[in-house]
């Protein structure tokens, strides 16, 4: 047990008889944990209010769990309650470092357990990238810390998931922390201006009016990073630069922090004019979804192709996030379940071939 909790014993491991179908008698072995919390910790805070949290780890593990007073006992198989007792271990860290915990962070921890990786939920969860009006930025699963920890260590890092894994929140989160650490004198925020289904020339306004729209999530997340009053004297002095990746074409840019985000809507071509605008004391980050191309039939997406030219390439990483690393509120999750149910279905109802409703006539 880590240092974090002050005690933990065992007892002698029992048998509990089971019936098989074949009425062969079997043994599935329990044994008894009982887990000491220290007294610095609170129980509210560890437990949650109404004891939430504990609720959770009850649903999530094939054991039984008590508390009374500062004493945690969990009863169950070998495993599942040594599990327990990591967790138990993690979150008592996590308290102990000042970060309020949730239910989210309950729930990744015991993921993270699950994977049985080297990295320790504690370290993954209390990463703080960024912390402005009382909101702190941090990584929440085990690929996005790894993201993070990439872009700290290589000059250029794609960034390659589905849309909602923090792909461009974290990158965005990282360019702020070292424009303030003084790491860089300037950020640089593109995006491709794709035309999905619609004409630029056919909207309203200037030239600036009619791209701004594709540019506003790079706002929208400034917004959470910077006190709105600074957003527009950075964007006036130039310290931050939102921008088009045509813009990008014939410039080189020296201590800077550049995020590429919708990379998949590049161009061979533009993906390699993007890359060679690097310059001395810079880094980049491109982010994007290979399964969302938005580009004319035909067109190779330039992150589609950048991965077979790049992979091996030194100082250059590529992180590929999963659905597992989807961040959203849990309706979207369940809204985007719903829907996948019901286009299956529909896929499946769906007549083979035209339907005829009269003499002559097809539906």
């Amino acid at each position: 047990m880590a240092e974090s909790t002050a005690k933990s014993t065992t007892t002698t491991p029992t048998t509990t008889p089971t019936t098989t179908p074949t009425t062969t008698p079997t043994t599935t072995p329990s044994t008894q944990h009982t887990i000491t919390i220290p007294a610095s910790v609170s129980m509210l805070s560890l437990l949650g209010p109404g004891d939430e949290f504990l609720k959770i780890v009850e649903r999530e593990f094939a054991a039984d769990i008590h508390s009374r007073g500062n004493a945690v006992t969990v009863t169950g198989p070998p495993a599942e309650a040594a599990l327990v007792e990591r967790l138990l271990d993690e979150l008592v860290t996590m308290v102990r470092h000042g970060q309020g915990l949730t239910a989210e962070t309950v729930e990744r921890s015991i993921g993270m357990l699950r994977t049985e990786t080297q990295e320790r939920p504690a370290d993954v969860l209390s990463l703080n990238i960024l912390s402005n009006r009382g909101r702190t930025i941090r990584p929440k699963t085990l690929n996005q810390k790894r993201y993070v920890d990439a872009i700290d260590k290589h000059t250029i890092v794609f960034g390659i998931g589905p849309a909602g894994t923090g792909k461009t929140y974290l990158a965005m989160a990282k360019a702020v922390q070292a424009l303030q650490a003084k790491e860089v004198n300037r950020i640089i925020l593109t995006r491709p201006a794709v035309e999905a289904g619609e004409r630029l020339g056919y909207l309203p306004g200037t030239l600036s009016e009619k791209i701004d729209p594709y540019l506003r999530p790079l706002y929208d997340a400034l917004h959470d990073m910077l006190d709105p009053e600074l957003i527009p004297k950075l964007l006036t002095a130039g310290t931050i630069e939102v921008a088009p990746l045509a813009y990008m074409r014939g410039r080189t840019l020296n201590d800077a922090f550049v995020v590429l985000d919708e990379a998949q809507n590049t161009s061979q071509e533009q993906m390699k004019m993007f890359l060679t605008r690097l310059g001395f004391g810079s880094r980049m980050v491109v982010t994007g979804d290979v399964t969302q191309v938005d580009l004319p039939t035909g067109t190779r997406s330039g992150l589609r192709v950048v991965q077979g030219i790049l992979d091996q390439v030194d100082d250059v990483s590529f992180i590929r996030l999963t659905a597992h690393d989807v961040v959203r509120h849990k309706l979207v999750g369940r809204i985007v379940a719903a829907y996948d149910t019901y286009e299956a279905t529909v896929s499946t109802e769906a007549p083979a071939g035209p339907r005829r409703t009269g003499p002559g006539r097809q539906a």
